[in-house]
C-alpha cells in the first residue's frame, strides 16, 4: 500500500511538472501563400528560428508555406479571427477593403527599392493603426522584386496586350488589364503554373522571383523588365495572441521581426538579379521595355493613381504627401 501511495504522489508531481512545461511553451501557426523555396518563405522560417532561439523555446512558430494552411485571400481573415496566430499577406490584395493596403501596387508610384522603402515609411503608421483596429499587429514587411510583363508574344506597346488573357492577383493588376483591353483572370501564385499550362492565362505582370517559382519560362517566351512597382508582403500577428506573451517574449518577437525586415529587403534585391539570370538561362528573353510600352504603361499608372486618390480620401492624401516630400 505504501509503495502505491508513493507512486501516485510521484505521478501527481510528474503531471504537475509536465503541465507547467506545457503552459510555459506557446505554439503559433503562421500561414503563408508562397512556395517553401521562395525567399519570403525562407525568411519566415529564419524569423521563426530566431524567435525560438531568443525565447529558449518558449515560443514555437510553425510556418505553413505554399497556401497549405489557408489560401492567400483567406490568410488575413484567419489571423484576424484567431484560426492562425500569424500570417503573411500580399498587402495589395486587400486594396478593395481599404485603399491604403494597395498603395504599393500602383504602377510607377514607387518603382525602385529606395522609393519602395520611402513609401513604406509613409505607409507604416497608417497600416499599424488600421491593423490594430482590426485586432492585429504588423510585425514586418518585405518588398517583392520590381514587377514586369510576361507574355507569349512580343509586346511593343499597350495595344499588343488587347485581348490577352491576363493573370490578375490583386485589384490593381485587374485594373491594369481593364485599361489596356486585356481580359483579367484572377489566379493566385499557387495555381499559376496550372493556369498557364491549361491556357487559362497567357500573360501576367509579376516579379522575376514569381517567374522562377512558377517556371513561367515553360509556358511564356518574353519578360519585359518594366520595374513598375514593388508590392510588399506584410507579416501579421493576432493582437490577442501577441498580448498574451510576456514582455521579454514580445521584445524577442519584435527584435526578430526587425532583423527579418532588413534581411528580407537584402534578399529581395539579390533575388531580383538572380531570378532574371535564371529566366535567361531557361530560354526566356529578358528585355527592356520599348519607349512606347513604357509611356503607355506610365499613362495607365497616372490614371490609376488619380482613381486611387479619389477612393482613398484623406488617408491617401496624407500618404502621398508624406511620400512626395524630398
Amino acid at each position: 500500500m505504501k509503495r502505491r501511495h508513493l507512486s501516485l504522489a510521484g505521478l501527481t508531481l510528474a503531471l504537475s511538472l509536465t503541465g507547467g512545461l506545457a503552459q510555459a511553451q506557446t505554439k503559433w501557426d503562421l500561414a503563408a501563400a508562397y512556395p517553401a523555396t521562395n525567399f519570403h518563405s525562407e525568411n519566415l522560417v529564419q524569423f521563426a528560428s530566431d524567435v525560438d532561439k531568443a525565447t529558449a523555446g518558449k515560443l514555437k512558430i510553425t510556418v505553413h508555406a505554399n497556401a497549405s494552411l489557408f489560401k492567400a485571400p483567406e490568410i488575413k481573415r484567419a489571423v484576424q479571427g484567431g484560426q492562425a496566430q500569424a500570417g503573411e499577406i500580399l498587402l495589395a490584395n486587400f486594396q478593395n477593403e481599404w485603399q491604403i493596403y494597395g498603395a504599393d501596387g500602383l504602377p510607377f508610384l514607387a518603382d525602385s527599392y529606395d522609393e519602395s522603402v520611402k513609401l513604406y515609411k509613409a505607409q507604416r503608421p497608417l497600416l499599424e493603426k488600421k491593423l490594430a483596429e482590426q485586432g492585429m499587429v504588423l510585425l514586418y514587411a518585405v518588398p517583392w522584386p520590381p514587377q514586369g510583363i510576361y507574355s507569349k508574344k512580343p509586346i511593343n506597346s499597350a495595344a499588343d496586350l488587347k485581348g490577352a488573357k491576363w493573370r490578375a492577383y490583386s485589384p490593381a493588376t485587374a485594373r491594369i488589364a481593364d485599361l489596356v483591353g486585356a481580359q483579367p483572370v484572377t489566379v493566385q501564385a499557387a495555381e499559376l503554373s496550372q493556369a498557364l499550362a491549361t491556357g487559362v492565362v497567357d500573360s501576367t505582370m509579376t516579379s522575376g522571383a514569381t517567374g522562377v517559382d512558377s517556371k513561367l519560362f515553360e509556358h511564356l517566351k518574353y519578360y519585359y523588365d518594366m520595374q513598375a512597382w514593388l508590392p510588399k508582403n506584410g507579416v501579421l500577428v493576432n493582437k490577442k495572441a501577441f498580448d498574451a506573451l510576456d514582455k521579454p517574449t514580445q521584445d524577442a518577437v519584435l527584435k526578430a521581426a526587425a532583423a527579418a525586415e532588413a534581411r528580407g529587403l537584402a534578399a529581395s534585391q539579390r533575388v531580383n538579379t538572380e531570378s532574371k539570370e535564371k529566366l535567361k538561362a531557361n530560354g526566356m528573353q529578358v528585355l527592356a521595355p520599348s519607349a512606347q510600352l513604357k509611356a503607355d504603361m506610365k499613362k495607365v499608372g497616372d490614371t490609376m493613381l488619380k482613381e486611387w486618390l479619389e477612393k482613398a480620401g484623406p488617408d491617401g492624401k496624407v500618404l502621398v504627401d508624406a511620400f512626395s516630400k524630398p
